[in-house]
């Protein structure tokens, strides 16, 4: 009898989990998808500095580098089939429209 009551109480649960992982719609996929096409056209980055100043006297010079770089930018690949390789393989499908047309493509 218990394990009749605790597979009652997993199963909503693991479905939900199980439900999170299938396909999503084409043009969610295709939005999600258009950062990984930008990764592998171009690594992104950002630097920031300042001069700072603290309550117990500190004074200095503040910087930071940020670097995102992606493998598919390392391995060369077109951001058009990684686009198309991301859109597959989260909906199931091929995209609506290619890379180029899609809404917010800064190629």
């Amino acid at each position: 009898m218990t394990r009749a009551w605790a597979t009652w109480i997993l199963t909503p649960p693991l479905l939900a989990v199980l439900s999170a992982c299938g396909p999503v719609p084409v043009a969610q996929a295709e939005r999600s998808c258009l950062r990984d096409a930008e990764m592998a056209q171009r690594p992104r980055g950002s630097v920031t500095m300042g001069v700072g100043a603290g309550s117990d006297g500190w004074r200095g010079t503040m910087g930071r580098v940020e670097l995102d770089v992606s493998s598919d930018y390392l391995m060369g690949r077109d951001p058009s089939d990684v686009f198309n390789r991301c859109v597959v393989n989260r909906s199931g499908q091929m995209p609506t429209r290619p890379l180029h047309d899609q809404p917010g493509w800064r190629g």
